[in-house]
């Protein structure tokens, strides 16, 4: 797990809720690289739930879509908790940076993989979760080099996820404009190139600091 001086800014992590569930779990035999376990298995269900949404119709098209959603969110909830955990809670491990990072590659891909093969897409759902991968990775590589981490958009971690809810939410109603997909389609393209926007703009700030003119 990251330090105090090199992690997300989120408002959320100082919301009373979060401090409240945050010292919760922190009481309990639940450790942080658990959480960020479960981030992947909320990953699964979410992008498990976006290929059945495309195979199924009416009501069950909709259940998948809030499960979708609901798993989304929940993956973006343990990536809170588990830094809280670690951090605030004292219960970091030597292990922590590896789990800290890893499930969050694994959830970009279940998730925006799943919601292409669910649009019949698969090509673009890959593209976005692979181009979302490789913000992480600029990001990584700039801390690799004794950088600070740079966690800019235009569709950092936070961007992306708000980003597909936002179009699963709307694609609950795309029936009745007879666009099914329509949103979803839009999402992943948005994604995809918004992840490679900000890989690139990662990439531009690392190559000025390394050269020291930023």
């Amino acid at each position: 797990m990251t330090d105090k001086g090199d992690r997300r800014p989120l408002a959320s992590r100082n919301t009373r809720w979060a401090g409240a569930i945050a010292r919760w779990l922190a009481a309990r035999a639940i450790t942080p690289n658990q959480i960020s376990q479960a981030s992947m298995a909320a990953a699964a269900l979410a992008g498990g739930a976006f290929v059945l949404a495309g195979q199924g119709t009416g009501g069950s098209r909709i259940v998948f879509l809030i499960v979708a959603i609901l798993c989304c969110q929940l993956r973006l909830l343990c990536n809170l908790f588990d830094g809280m955990v670690a951090v605030e809670g004292g219960k970091g491990a030597p292990d922590g940076p590896f789990w800290n990072e890893f499930p969050d590659r694994v959830a970009d891909l279940l998730i925006f993989a799943g919601a292409g093969y669910g649009i019949g897409m698969p090509g673009l759902g890959w593209a976005a979760g692979g181009f979302a991968v490789l913000t992480a990775y600029v990001r990584e590589l700039g801390r690799a080099t004794g950088q600070p981490s740079d966690f800019s958009g235009p569709m950092a971690k936070q961007h992306r996820m708000a980003t597909i809810t936002a179009a699963a939410a709307i694609s609950i109603l795309e029936p009745l404009w007879d666009g099914h997909n329509a949103m979803l389609i839009v999402a992943l393209w948005i994604v995809a190139i918004g992840a490679a926007l900000t890989a690139l703009r990662r990439s531009r700030t690392l190559i000025r600091r390394l050269k020291g003119t930023v």
